[in-house]
């Protein structure tokens, strides 16, 4: 399952949001063996402008991810925080790839 959420920040929390973001980004990919990748980043130009690509190895994983506390702390620390949310559906054009490309990360030059 391939996900793309995107967000858009207040930047009264911006910096605050981020830390909180990022801490329960590397909770999901260190505790969940179903997620895959959970990795955000921002626009340089609109640092407000969040999106998160999400990886999971099925929609099941997803959804025991949604009832993890690292993502409920997430969520419910960061509601006042958020403007705006949208969800979007992706499908894979080419998932076998998707095993070597996050393989090429570990590899040292």
């Amino acid at each position: 399952m391939i996900r793309i959420a995107e967000i858009e920040v207040d930047s009264n929390y911006l910096d605050r949001y981020k830390n909180i973001l990022k801490k329960e980004a590397e909770a999901s990919v260190r505790l969940e063996p179903g997620v895959i990748c959970i990795y955000p980043m921002y626009q340089s130009e609109n640092p407000t402008k969040v999106q998160i690509l999400e990886v999971y190895a099925s929609r099941q994983a997803y959804e025991l991810h949604l009832m993890t506390p690292h993502f409920l702390e997430y969520k419910t620390s960061t509601l006042k925080m958020v403007k705006s949310l949208n969800l979007i559906d992706m499908e894979a054009l080419d998932a076998e790839t998707m095993s070597k490309i996050f393989y090429k990360l570990n590899i040292k030059p």
